[in-house]
């Protein structure tokens, strides 16, 4: 059994999270050098995580999608389990950093993604956010 059958078998609140329970959207320009060099290393990041949904939105192209969302540096990143954002913000364009940052999340249980989500006020707030929230549910440009 390979490890997206595996996560296929969990119950979503196990260990083991569920098949598409997480989404990881890039926020991007095509104009942007760094976006374009580090597309290819997150698609590589995807192949690796395919139990998660990965989107590459372009923020220019796709601003109705990104609504109020003020996206000053890029990559910016958001990282989503169902409903709760565990992450939002800009990372160093290095694959090795979102890599890393995935499998720790991929290691909590839902009630930890919870607990962690709510864990400062800025976490709070993004929990409040609905242009974050909405992001990554039904995205056209999903890897």
């Amino acid at each position: 059994m390979n490890a997206t059958d595996q996560l296929r078998s969990r119950e979503p609140g196990d260990r083991f999270p569920a098949l598409g329970e997480f989404a990881v959207v890039c926020l991007c320009a095509d104009w942007c050098g760094v976006c374009r060099e580090y597309r290819d290393g997150f698609a590589e990041i995807a192949r690796q995580f395919p139990a998660a949904e990965f989107h590459w939105l372009d923020i220019e192209e796709h601003a109705e999608d990104v609504g109020d969302l003020d996206v000053e540096n890029f990559p910016t990143l958001l990282i989503k389990r169902r409903d709760l954002v565990l992450f939002y913000g800009t990372m160093l364009p290095a694959p090795s950093h979102l890599k890393r940052t995935l499998e720790v999340f991929l290691e909590q249980s839902s009630e930890e993604s919870r607990v962690y989500a709510f864990s400062s006020v800025e976490r709070h707030c993004w929990q409040k956010d609905e242009d974050l929230r909405q992001l990554g549910a039904n995205q056209q440009s999903r890897i």
